[in-house]
């Protein structure tokens, strides 16, 4: 399947959807389990993880790449989503409490500059959470499901990446042991498999999730030439009907 915001939203409304989401909802929420008055930022595609920290947080926002477009997420009545350059996010700099990176970090054509800006858009308080396919497990080869497509990190691959922008590692974890079938009768007969993946299975899991917080002092990340327009960032948002779009 193509990996257009459209096609993951058609995939988490789906049956298999609806089983794959509440297992890396899960896993997510025992991770960050609220965000009292934070302010939290969705990157890639990670609508369908941010519902749970609406009522809680200061401010929510999802942006989404304009190479797979990007709709109105209005879970309030209002929108949230935007639709901005993985370089040049419309974001002041540390002003963002906690980043959930999901569906982003695998297809990006500059991995590099795109972890640098949301380096900077971090506070030195913050943290992040980078959602990936695993490279060992069964998921990066299921070319129907949106963890088959891109490119699939080992942990050691996905750690090196943040050190290398200046992130510190603060906890792995893994999820989605059940294995990629696409039968919906057989995906949710697996789900036993969750629970005892992480003992004996742990290097099969389908995705990782790897949380950093910001490494101060350890040297200064190159400033991108970001495209400003009177001294603001433009942007495009995802509109509730044709023609209600806003400048963010």
């Amino acid at each position: 399947m193509a990996t257009t915001i459209y096609d993951l939203r058609s995939f988490y409304e789906c049956r298999k959807g609806h089983i794959v989401q509440p297992l890396l909802q899960n896993k997510i929420l025992s991770i960050w389990p609220d965000a009292p008055g934070l302010r939290m930022l969705g990157c890639g595609y990670a609508v369908p993880f941010l519902d749970p920290y609406l009522a809680s947080a200061e401010r929510v926002i999802a942006v989404m790449p304009p190479r797979s477009g990007v709709h109105a997420w209005t879970p309030d009545g209002r929108n949230h989503a935007v639709l901005a350059a993985e370089t040049e996010l419309p974001i002041e700099t540390e002003s963002v409490d906690r980043i959930l990176l999901m569906h982003g970090l695998e297809h990006s054509h500059a991995m590099g500059p795109y972890l640098q800006e949301l380096w900077r858009v971090l506070k030195s308080t913050g943290r992040i959470l980078i959602v990936t396919p695993n490279r060992l497990g069964l998921w990066a080869r299921a070319e129907w499901s949106p963890f088959g497509h891109g490119t699939p990190f080992s942990g050691s691959q996905l750690s090196h990446a943040l050190r290398e922008n200046l992130f510190v590692i603060e906890r792995t974890e893994r999820a989605l042991y059940v294995p990629p079938f696409r039968s919906s009768f057989l995906l949710r007969s697996s789900l036993p498999l969750e629970k005892i993946g992480p003992k004996f299975m742990r290097g099969m899991a389908g995705v990782l999730l790897v949380e950093a917080s910001k490494q101060l002092y350890g040297g200064v990340l190159a400033q991108g030439n970001a495209r400003i327009t009177n001294g603001r960032r433009r942007v495009l948002v995802a509109s509730t009907a044709p023609g209600t779009g806003k400048t963010f």
